[in-house]
């Protein structure tokens, strides 16, 4: 494509948000506004064109913290990040930059940890969020659906503002997945499938695993005699988070997360900050293991990001894949 319309762009909107599209079509959004107590992705669009994430729990009204896709940790320090309705809050303090190409929209934030009680921060999160179609899919095929299979990839550093900082044991954070009430065991007709073959939400709650799948009915077919349309999100540690395989913490009501800190607590420090990365594959159809092992392993040889500062002529922070060794 010409460098003037690039296949993947991540466009500021109004409203504090920002849309990640690909091929002209919306994948994926970005909310930093401060109607929340946090920052959140949310949709999350499948092939079908229907959203493969949601606000909030179907049947609980207490668990409106579920914001889509989005970071928090229930023990930073003893303090609850988890949790709406607290003073601890999370905010975006700037962007560092947006870049579009033919291969991936690339966002990068900076975000700041909150207490409620202090002016100044007790943390920094570095967020780079990139969207891309996978390597082999078609984007002049005039057959296509109009939206295809999508790979939203998330690099995220956690930086202590003091000397170090402990984040607590917890099976709740760093990153968690709600989705869709159709996608759900519970309220839909979704299901759980863990990278070791595992199913359902008692053989995988608290396991280790590679990645995580939850796939379910997303629409009726057009011909009705034929089976619903099925779409998920398989969600991948990456071999180089600390504790990888994660343990699972996981709901057949709906969501997933790979608990950072399921073992015991995880000490930070400005000089050795936490860097974490991991990977949300938007597929078409049923949980399918040789496609997820293909990606985990795409996923583990793949380079992560670097920002750099003024690197790009009229841009502040530029970002880039780091080299491959």
């Amino acid at each position: 494509m010409s460098k003037l319309f690039p296949r993947c762009q991540a466009i500021p909107v109004a409203g504090h948000e920002v849309r990640f599209l690909i091929d002209s079509w919306h994948r994926l959004s970005w909310h930093f506004g401060t109607d929340y107590p946090r920052p959140f992705f949310d949709p999350f669009i499948g092939p079908s064109g229907q959203s493969l994430t949601r606000m909030g729990h179907p049947g609980a009204p207490n668990h409106d913290h579920h914001q889509s896709i989005w970071f928090a940790h229930m023990n930073v320090t003893g303090i609850d990040f988890w949790l709406n309705g607290l003073p601890p809050v999370i905010r975006q303090k700037e962007w560092l930059a947006y870049v579009d190409s033919d291969d991936e929209a690339i966002m990068g934030v900076k975000l700041e940890w909150f207490d409620g009680h202090n002016p100044a921060p007790l943390m920094e999160q570095e967020v780079i969020a990139s969207v891309r179609p996978p390597a082999d899919a078609e984007s002049d095929d005039p057959n296509r659906l109009p939206v295809g299979e999508t790979l939203f990839e998330i690099q995220t550093t956690l930086t202590p503002v003091s000397q170090q900082l402990e984040l607590g044991k917890t099976n709740f954070g760093l990153l968690a997945v709600r989705v869709a009430k159709n996608l759900s065991a519970v309220f839909g007709g979704g299901k759980l499938t863990n990278s070791e073959g595992a199913e359902g939400e008692k053989p995988i709650f608290g396991k280790p695993a590679r990645w995580m799948d939850y796939s379910g009915p997303v629409m009726p077919a057009a011909d009705p005699s034929m089976s619903d349309v099925i779409e998920g999100i398989t969600y991948f540690d990456h071999p180089s988070n600390p504790g990888h395989p994660a343990h699972w913490h996981v709901r057949n009501d709906g969501w997933m997360n790979a608990s950072l800190c399921f073992e015991g607590p995880r000490l930070i420090t400005q000089s050795q900050p936490l860097t974490l990365r991991y990977l949300l594959y938007a597929h078409a159809g049923a949980y399918d293991a040789e496609t997820s092992a293909k990606t985990a392993e795409m996923f583990a040889g793949s380079p992560g990001f670097v920002v750099e500062k003024g690197k790009i002529p009229h841009h502040a922070w530029s970002i880039r894949r780091q080299p491959s060794v």
